[in-house]
């Protein structure tokens, strides 16, 4: 309990310090005011409000004031973690209203991606701690899932979340398509052949990663075979455990992407959906279009020492590969380290590439030729 404590207001501390540090550089270098705007006066309003109620819970570092002060403790950290339920859709915003009034300029995206990965780590950690208290030393919240130790699975069983996810991202499909592709799974269990495979790990986390990559791939079949009389191929999932990963790979027949996209389909101001507008009088916030699914899919991936990538042949579809660290004792969190590394990378302009490279954008012939 001390510790938790502790290490949420250091970390709110340094998050702010940070973040106040990187405005203040962006509005002077780089970025105009009218983005920062809606992050400035909302997200940071959030964060200082949130440290300024745990730095007056955690007065003194004595265990005995702690408790003191711990009987309201867990209400708090609900409220903090309620706080900041609309940060991520907050912040997609304000990228969008910069990217639609100036327009693309490969420094700032640069970043922009170099800033939104360290602060949605550092989110998803602090979330992390928040819920595993919450789940811990709440009333009885946690007795639906017995066997967890808060938000954590000793026996997570990856094929179940993978149902679990499929089956979500199916019932959002045929709302807006009034269909849907079939799923098929298989299993691959290396070290214990015809058992299922389980892995120490946050189902949360692991559903998160999966609905997004079963909404890509449900909406790209669907859209490419809308109007085929053959029906829509099946979505297909393969989760394969080694000695040291575990591996969780959706294939769809949803026509590919093109391989100079695949990149931008990890960057915050890249989405191919249309783009969304938050209504402060909606309670649910929509996702789909701020281009975020991927980008922290993979911070989610990252957190725990793993990966997400994706391999695509244009014309034919795309395999999307989650990789987890089979043991637990290899799973440690990758948190951002703030230094003077971190400061001058916003400082460092991009360097001119030595190698040939042609536009990214291929050239239309036709428009080519009627100009000549």
């Amino acid at each position: 309990f001390f510790f938790c404590g502790i290490r949420y207001s250091h970390s709110f501390e340094e998050l702010l310090e940070h973040i106040f540090s990187n405005f203040h550089f962006w509005v002077s270098y780089s970025f105009k005011r009218e983005f920062i705007l809606n992050m400035n006066v909302c997200c940071i309003i959030w964060y200082n409000s949130s440290n300024l109620i745990l730095s007056q819970q955690l007065k003194s570092s004595s265990g005995k004031q702690l408790i003191i002060v711990g009987f309201s403790f867990l209400e708090i950290l609900i409220k903090i973690r309620n706080r900041h339920n609309d940060v991520v859709p907050t912040v997609a915003q304000g990228v969008i209203e910069y990217k639609e009034k100036f327009g693309f300029d490969p420094f700032i995206s640069s970043n922009v991606q170099y800033f939104l990965d360290r602060f949605y780590t550092n989110r998803i950690s602090f979330r992390m701690l928040i819920n595993q208290h919450t789940l811990l030393f709440g009333d009885a919240a946690c007795l639906a899932q017995p066997k967890h130790i808060g938000s954590i699975d000793p026996a997570c069983n990856v094929a179940e979340v993978v149902r679990d996810a499929y089956e979500t991202a199916k019932m959002l499909s045929e709302q807006y398509y009034m269909t849907a592709p079939e799923l098929k799974i298989g299993e691959l269990n290396s070290k214990a052949p015809k058992k299922p495979i389980q892995v120490v790990y946050v189902p949360s986390h692991l559903f998160h990663m999966l609905f997004e990559l079963f909404k890509n791939s449900m909406r790209a079949t669907v859209e490419l075979y809308e109007n085929s009389s053959e029906g829509l191929p099946p979505v297909k999932a393969m989760v394969t455990l080694g000695k040291e990963d575990l591996s969780v790979k959706i294939s769809d027949k949803g026509g590919g992407v093109p391989l100079r996209k695949i990149d931008r389909l990890f960057n915050y101001m890249y989405s191919t959906a249309p783009t969304p507008r938050l209504d402060p009088s909606q309670t649910a916030v929509p996702l789909a279009g701020f281009g975020y699914g991927l980008p922290i899919s993979r911070l989610y991936a990252r957190y725990f020492q793993g990966d997400l990538n994706l391999y695509s042949i244009e014309g034919f579809g795309t395999d999307a590969v989650i990789h987890l660290k089979a043991l637990s004792s290899e799973s440690f969190e990758r948190l951002p380290v703030f230094n003077k590394s971190a400061w001058r990378h916003y400082q460092t302009g991009p360097e001119a590439d030595d190698w040939s490279n042609p536009s990214s954008d291929p050239r239309d012939a036709s428009t080519y030729k009627a100009n000549r």
